[in-house]
């Protein structure tokens, strides 16, 4: 068994090669910005092209090929993940809502562009999103897209976080926060994989499982950098899930019990994935680089 430092260095590679596949997929796939509405279309591209992990497009990719996928379709979910995540960010950065200046080390897309066309960008990118996963022929996965976003999935807990900001909340509310807003498009990213593979139901259902677990991890170590790391290392503001009074599990149970459980939530992913017959290496190591972004 590799150390989870080795783990986490085959899933860095691994993210800097889908990085370059996709840069290139939204390029193809974005509104050139010749076309009218042109700032409309520069402002999506302006967000869609920052850089970022492209976590969710690697995640598409991978359940692809682990499952022998064949087809051009998984580019086309590819480009659409991220659209969803991009629309989610820009709309989550809003004055309205989280009030971020910064977003990847750029300023975000309301303070370059405006609010209106921040607004309108985030919007476009999520339904160009379901009109290229039409294109993939997948009823089932769209639908399981548009549920893990919708109020039971990313924009309820988007809604869950605005309502107790600045409240004392429980940990039963962090998790269904952290859940909702960030492991569920992780957890589809996941199953839109699978599913344009062919992959059994019970497969599915193991990826999901990992899905959720690596999701979580992922949101409780941002949590945690959030408040040991500087603005110039997150590309966004640091320190501001304290100054906003943000549902968080430092604010809920500390950075050691953080830490443990993102440790505790990363031996649940590996322990999923046994029971799979197939290659889960790329799953195996992404687990990895999520739990060691944060010492």
């Amino acid at each position: 068994m590799q150390s989870i430092e080795k783990e986490a260095a085959i899933a860095q590679d691994y993210l800097s090669k889908i990085s370059v596949e996709a840069e290139a997929l939204f390029d193809k796939y974005l509104p050139p910005v010749t076309d009218q509405p042109c700032r409309l279309h520069e402002a999506m591209r302006y967000s869609m092209l920052a850089g970022g992990k492209r976590l969710r497009p690697a995640l598409v990719r991978a359940t692809f090929d682990m499952f022998g996928g064949k087809g051009e379709g998984v580019e086309l979910a590819m480009v659409a993940l991220e659209m969803i995540h991009t629309f989610s960010l820009i709309h989550d950065d809003l004055p309205c809502i989280d009030n971020d200046d910064f977003r990847r080390g750029k300023p975000t897309s309301h303070k370059q562009f405006g609010e209106a066309t921040a607004v309108m960008a985030g919007d476009a990118l999520c339904v160009l999103a379901f009109e290229l996963m039409g294109k993939t022929g997948n009823a089932r996965a769209i639908e399981v897209l548009a549920h893990l976003l919708s109020t039971y999935g990313l924009i309820g807990g988007e809604m869950i976080d605005i309502e107790c900001e600045g409240k004392e909340v429980d940990l039963e509310t962090v998790d269904y926060i952290h859940y909702h807003k960030t492991a569920a498009l992780i957890e589809a990213a996941l199953q839109v994989g699978a599913m344009l593979a062919g992959a059994s139901d019970a497969d599915i259902q193991v990826i999901r499982k990992y899905g959720k677990s690596i999701g979580l991890a992922f949101q409780i170590v941002d949590d945690i950098l959030d408040i040991v790391s500087t603005t110039e290392e997150l590309g966004k503001d640091a320190g501001s899930d304290i100054e906003k009074g943000k549902a968080t599990y430092p604010s809920v149970v500390g950075l050691d019990r953080s830490r443990e459980k993102a440790k505790e939530l990363f031996e649940e992913s590996i322990k999923s994935l046994d029971s799979l017959s197939c290659d889960t290496e790329i799953l195996r190591a992404i687990a990895a680089f999520i739990i060691t972004r944060v010492k």
